[in-house]
């Protein structure tokens, strides 16, 4: 799920005060608080609520995930950004305004202006900089990003690249980069708004895909942030076919294929992506197999709601029908913001579904 903003001006003892209700949720075994503990915590990333609820949770450990829930590695990095905050820390800034190192912030500059003899001159005379990575806090990704993933325009900075980004990537490519920081950026690429828009995300997929960049992981991301067109190039590329992509691209066989040998994980998010995109049928197979319609979407599946939440507020009403009679509870509210499915289709003006989960919602009050 998205990471929470600290507000302009924190305060620690608020701070305090929310790690101590995460505390208080996980005593009264609350799934929303066990949610945040499962993506927020890495020592129960892969836990279910029970296992969660089970084990003996402290303050100190709701602080770890109430850090980490607003985008720090830790209590202490939270706590030094509300004492002694930087100039990476002005969250407000676009992320080549926050970084510190000039000779690293020229690189982006470089790569800005589309300057392919500039940037490599620039590489020439600083030859660890390709590898280099500056960090930056506060976010749920490009927290340790080096001069590759400035390419991809994902977090937007400017809203478009320049004409010769391909030709740019290529000059940073050759300088030596990391499998890491290849991976990274394919993924950057396959889910970024801006590389579509510009007509070079199919480009820049094929030129990572060949110089060695891992096509599964941003397969799938790409499925669920709703970029069929990038998943497409990915597989094209060599990405496997899993039961998730399976179901954001509505292969029903396909999926029927997959699904006995798919582990827990991929069903769970299976079920969030085939709600998202309204592919009843598969929503169907899911629930068919076991699936809870109840459960929160997992880590990396917009995990602030369920997949009544993504159907309602994509307005695929058959599916909507089809969670509800199959036991979708219509009251759970989403983490982030606490909206019900109802509210979810009326703030994104989905006036037939939420017609129907209203009179649903009234019949419940009655």
């Amino acid at each position: 799920m998205p990471v929470r903003a600290l507000p302009q001006n924190p305060s620690l003892p608020h701070l305090k005060y929310q790690a101590k209700d995460l505390l208080k949720g996980h005593a009264a075994h609350d799934a929303a608080a066990a949610q945040r503990i499962r993506e927020f915590h890495p020592r129960w990333a892969e836990a279910s609520d029970e296992e969660i609820f089970a084990v003996r949770f402290r303050l100190s450990d709701a602080q770890v995930a109430i850090a980490r829930e607003y985008g720090f590695a830790s209590w202490a990095r939270l706590k030094r950004r509300v004492e002694k905050p930087r100039q990476s820390d002005q969250l407000s800034l676009p992320h080549h305004e926050r970084i510190e190192d000039p000779i690293f912030c020229r690189g982006v500059e470089l790569i800005d202006a589309g300057d392919v003899e500039g940037l490599r001159a620039h590489l020439k005379k600083y030859p660890n900089l390709s590898r280099q990575r500056v960090e930056f806090e506060g976010g749920n990704y490009f927290r340790n990003p080096t001069l590759l993933e400035f390419t991809a325009e994902n977090p937007v900075r400017h809203g478009k690249l320049p004409n010769n980004i391909v030709e740019v990537v290529e000059v940073i490519v050759d300088a030596g980069v990391e499998q890491a920081a290849l991976n990274d950026t394919l993924m950057l690429v396959a889910t970024g708004s801006v590389p579509r828009e510009c007509g070079v995300q199919a480009p820049l997929i094929d030129l990572l895909g060949a110089r060695g960049a891992d096509p599964n992981g941003a397969a799938q991301a790409a499925a669920v942030l709703f970029e069929i067109e990038a998943v497409k190039a990915l597989i094209h590329r060599g990405a496997r076919m899993t039961l998730p992509i399976a179901a954001a691209l509505g292969k029903l066989e396909g999926a029927q294929g997959l699904l006995p040998a798919a582990d827990r994980g991929q069903r769970h998010l299976a079920l969030a992506v085939a709600a998202q995109y309204g592919h009843t049928d598969i929503v169907r197979l899911m629930l068919d197999a076991g699936e809870d319609p109840n459960r929160f979407n997992p880590v990396g599946g917009h995990s602030h709601s369920t997949p009544l939440h993504e159907a309602a507020g994509n307005g695929h009403l058959d599916t909507v029908k089809l969670l509800v009679a199959r036991g979708a509870r219509i009251d759970i509210k989403d983490i982030l913001w606490g909206g019900t499915p109802a509210g979810w289709a009326q703030h994104a003006s989905r006036k037939e579904v939420e017609k129907y989960l209203r009179r649903l919602e009234q019949k419940e009050a009655e």
